[in-house]
């Protein structure tokens, strides 16, 4: 099997991992080059920040990231690529706030031609022939950890050159990605597939080669856009499958609910502090409390099964959730848990998947908090941003 230098045709190529620790997160934070970023962010081997799986587990928040780069001085023309970015996946997550379930459905536009709701099996088994995005595939299995660019070119190949509807497709991707968040996922798999823009969006051979470093000619990607977009789908892409996504509780964890509940009534004093899939801030305390409180990761099955994540990717959440002081893990419904507890001792972050919790909603830490509602597009989001933007750096 080749490396992954080898199909990228790099020989300095290194393949990314990402550390489940809070302190290399922010250590990362401090190693941001933001012009180097602007300038090599499309390039698979492009000065990144590899920090969204912090991001997406709520370990570290897009205004912390833009505060850093405040205080080490940069300007706004240093960071415009990267704080836009940022606001980015605080559109994707303010579409999802305001439109809830809507994401799993074409939000903006019907997506347009077609022809089944599976995926590739080329694809999944990353045997497309294009060299490139078969090791980004074969990297995401490995790794958890698929550049952007590579993820645009593998939404483009499935929806607009193999027929796939977006969403069977966006939830592989999902079930495998450290960064798992599903409306970066979902939004940006229906971006390219036209479901939430105007257009749908296409990469022919020639850009994949510019950006991947690959040397490929003769696929069937090697044609003009005037063509590419017209396409049957080739014969490589016509066998289909829906992929089989398990999902479940690393071995050993969990703590039965009877357990939950009577040291809920034995302490009735604690507050008690829930954490998710989407939280995991080990640094998170929304009051002061006299006595330690009592932290609760709750893995509701519901979710688990509408939206499954891989062995690796739980090892990766379980570890980051290791670093939360004396956290219990339950696997049941929020009603379940904690039906019978007053809610005035429960504290939970605001986010989707927390709409129905009771208790004491405290808000995430958003770049530009005072800019809420659902907007559309992102050029409109990103008009009441801008100017906002470039006054923190002054």
């Amino acid at each position: 099997m080749q490396s992954p230098a080898q199909y990228f045709g790099k020989q300095n190529f290194e393949t990314v991992v990402i550390s489940p620790r809070l302190d290399e997160a922010l250590a990362q934070v401090g190693r941001i080059d933001p012009v180097a970023y602007g300038r090599t962010r499309n390039y698979v081997d492009g000065a990144v920040t590899h920090l969204s799986p912090y991001l997406s587990r709520g370990v570290l928040s897009t205004s912390l990231v833009a505060d850093s780069l405040v205080e080490r001085g940069f300007s706004w023309e240093d960071c415009e690529s990267l704080v836009k970015e940022l606001a980015w996946r605080d559109y994707f997550q303010l579409v999802w706030k305001h439109q809830g379930d809507a994401l799993d459905q074409d939000l903006r536009y019907p997506q347009v031609g077609v022809r089944h709701f599976r995926v590739p099996a080329a694809l999944v088994r990353a045997e497309t022939g294009i060299e490139a995005l078969d090791a980004g595939v074969k990297e995401l299995y490995r790794t958890g950890y698929m550049h952007n660019h590579l993820r645009m070119y593998t939404a483009a190949l499935a929806c607009n050159v193999g027929g796939s509807h977006w969403l069977q497709a966006a939830r592989w991707m999902f079930y495998h990605l450290l960064d798992a968040d599903w409306a970066s996922n979902a939004l940006s798999w229906q971006w390219v597939a036209g479901a939430f823009s105007t257009r749908k969006y296409f990469a022919n051979q020639d850009n994949i080669n510019k950006y991947a470093y690959s040397n490929q000619k003769g696929t069937f990607l090697d044609v003009g856009y005037d063509v590419l977009g017209n396409l049957e789908v080739p014969l490589v892409l016509q066998e289909t499958l829906e992929p089989n996504l398990p999902c479940s509780l690393p071995e050993g964890m969990g703590t039965d609910v009877a357990t939950l509940q009577a040291l809920f009534m034995e302490n009735p004093q604690r507050s008690v502090f829930l954490y998710n899939f989407y939280h995991l801030d080990a640094q998170w305390s929304p009051v002061v409390t006299d006595v330690p409180p009592i932290r609760i990761l709750l893995w509701e099955p519901e979710y688990q099964q509408r939206t499954p994540v891989s062995p690796q990717v739980m090892a990766w959440v379980k570890a980051l959730a290791d670093q939360i002081p004396d956290i219990l893990w339950v696997s049941a419904s929020f009603d379940t848990v904690f039906g019978g507890i007053d809610p005035h001792r429960l504290h939970y972050r605001e986010h989707p998947i927390t709409a129905h919790y009771r208790g004491h909603s405290h808000p995430r830490d958003w770049l530009f908090p005072e800019v809420d509602g659902y907007y559309p597009s992102f050029s409109s989001f990103w008009k009441r941003c801008e100017s906002r933007a470039r006054a923190r750096f002054l």
